[in-house]
């Protein structure tokens, strides 16, 4: 299976968590795993991926403008048969906000992916961070759930 697990990062959490989830992945094995950021996707390589992970900060509660605009993207390309499952990073009470947002637009858009999983949501301490303490271990959590769904 060929996984891209793509995020938008300002301060590096969001990133930090891409990281924690391919590590993991690497851990179960049985995937090719790439970690691209959003600024360095190529749209003609996301149709040979089987999963596409995205990731981004939760921002006003919803996902950032690179997210959207990627999710529309996603939507003009022939993915039909591709699974895709989002990750996000929050402050305060947004959690899973930016996660339910993702995967609503993903429905509108890009209807042709299917949502292997409920988004992971991982929760940061103050607007440049640090994740907070133990949220990191959901990675693992969110991997076998994905690998689960995928079998």
């Amino acid at each position: 299976m060929k996984v891209a697990v793509l995020y938008e990062s300002k301060y590096g959490n969001t990133k930090r968590v891409a990281e924690a989830i391919v590590e993991e992945m690497k851990r179960v094995g049985g995937m090719e795993v790439t970690l691209t950021a959003l600024k360095g996707i190529d749209l003609d390589e996301i149709a040979n991926y089987d999963l596409i992970l995205l990731g981004g900060p939760t921002h006003f509660g919803g996902p950032t403008r690179g997210v959207g605009k990627l999710i529309d993207a996603l939507g003009k390309l022939n993915m039909n048969g591709k699974s895709v499952a989002v990750f996000d990073t929050y402050l305060g009470e947004d959690f899973e906000k930016g996660v339910r947002k993702m995967e609503e637009q993903i429905r509108a858009k890009a209807p042709g992916l299917k949502l292997l999983a409920h988004g992971l949501s991982i929760r940061v301490e103050g607007m440049k961070g640090p994740i907070v303490e133990g949220e990191l271990v959901k990675c693992k959590d969110f991997v076998k759930q994905l690998v689960t769904q995928r079998d």
